[in-house]
């Protein structure tokens, strides 16, 4: 599958030279970052779907996979072979749920590899069964953008419509999840932030208060408090998409309702739950709650995140909140926020200390006010490359010659993103 078959690409990489022709070395990266995705990562299948690996594990994130091929959405809006390819990625995505939709990551086919052998109910096409919210929003999003960015509506079929519902099903019943929820994860002999306390069920919640529950965060590490509340906001905008697509697109009213009834529950859970006064920054959204008052503040560099907010497209009751949490978590208050001499930014639980996330770098750059704050960014992010010329999880803030993954496809897609957004080429939503 190579670059060279999709004219759109190949014209916007023209418009990129142009615009950026000052900058040689963002050219260079980004041409290798986008080029990536198409060739080495992206598999068609008999049966007209696309299988994503993401990057140098070989496996399918539902997350990875819909931010790995978003960057691809402006292209495909004038050609008809690469619109093919992102509706097969939708395709297959909601193939997968429907066998579990609590998993996060699954195999080519039914042939029992998996990341460990975990105490959960894991099948033979399940890589990992670590329950993440964000792993079913990231389907919708994919879907509802296809849509929205090329007019393609032919994702919208049978296992669609019937894997919405269960999205449904599973948001619902996790909005109860120590009266209601059958899931289970206990991984053995690991870290803590790789397993479930509580014989597998997670910290105690408050039933009720309208979010919804996840086991682990989008870097795939187990939530403190069990309200992740990022992860919450996702969810009310991809309800939202679904009303819009129960509406227009599928005709189906009950649908409609189900989804605006459940977006309006979880939303005034946000507001109400998770939100918590600091003495520095007044009023701020917590990274996640337990319903019981309990508050973690802090921001991770995985997406959703507290800083992508405005990126997904929440609007919360106050804008003054959203502006102070973003203050908050690019600040020292957020434990997880380094500076150094080769970049400044939000990193990870998942990584070592003192290393910054090229996925947060980016995203601070798609959610800046200005076009020249947004090429700062890609200047950041183009002279951290460690000298591969590719992006990386993460690299020491002092030395990005000291990175984590040699290959990890979702940073070279949001390196990409935010050079395609700078040169006029936003993802439409």
């Amino acid at each position: 599958m190579h670059k060279q078959q999709y004219h759109s690409i190949n014209a916007i990489f023209h418009v990129v030279e142009e615009k950026l022709k000052n900058y040689p070395k963002i050219v260079r990266i980004f041409q290798n970052c986008y080029a990536n995705a198409l060739e080495q990562t992206v598999k068609s299948m008999v049966d007209g779907t696309s299988y994503v690996i993401t990057g140098d594990i070989p496996a399918m994130w539902l997350r990875d996979s819909a931010a790995q091929l978003r960057p691809y959405l402006p292209a495909a809006k004038d050609d008809p072979a690469l619109t093919g390819v992102l509706t097969g990625l939708s395709k297959r995505q909601f193939q997968y749920i429907l066998i579990d939709p609590y998993a996060n990551a699954f195999n080519e086919e039914e042939n029992g590899q998996c990341w460990e052998q975990d105490i959960t109910g894991q099948n033979g096409w399940v890589w990992e069964r670590k329950y993440e919210t964000d792993s079913l929003c990231y389907p919708l999003q994919f879907a509802y953008l296809i849509w929205k960015n090329t007019g393609c509506t032919d994702q919208f079929d049978a296992a669609f419509r019937e894997g919405a519902g269960k999205i449904l099903e599973v948001f619902c019943r996790e909005q109860r999840h120590e009266e209601k929820s059958p899931y289970r994860f206990i991984r053995q002999n690991t870290y803590f932030t790789d397993t479930l306390s509580r014989e597998g069920k997670g910290a105690l919640v408050k039933s009720g208060i309208g979010m919804t529950w996840s086991g682990f965060r989008p870097s795939d590490d187990a939530c403190t408090y069990g309200y992740l509340v990022p992860s919450n906001m996702f969810a009310v905008v991809v309800l939202g998409y679904l009303e819009e697509i129960a509406d227009n697109v599928l005709k189906d009213p009950k649908l409609q309702k189900e989804a605006v009834e459940l977006k309006q529950r979880i939303y005034e859970g946000i507001e109400t739950y998770g939100i918590t006064k600091t003495e520095e920054f007044g009023e701020v959204y917590a990274y996640e709650t337990d319903g019981y008052g309990q508050f973690l503040l802090m921001d991770d560099a995985n997406v959703p995140s507290l800083l992508s907010m405005e990126y997904l497209g929440y609007k919360g009751k106050k804008e003054a909140v959203a502006a102070q949490t973003r203050k908050m978590v690019l600040s020292e208050a957020n434990p997880y926020y380094y500076a150094g001499s080769k970049g400044s930014g939000i990193g990870s639980s998942h990584t070592p200390v003192n290393h910054v996330w090229p996925i947060a770098l980016a995203m601070e750059g798609l959610t800046a006010g200005t076009k020249e704050e947004k090429l700062k960014m890609l200047c950041v992010l183009a002279n951290a490359d460690g000298g591969t010329g590719m992006m990386h999880e993460s690299f020491h803030v002092n030395d990005d010659k000291k990175y984590t993954r040699e290959w990890f496809s979702w940073a070279n897609a949001m390196f990409s993103e935010l050079v395609l957004e700078y040169c006029g080429y936003p993802v439409l939503r």
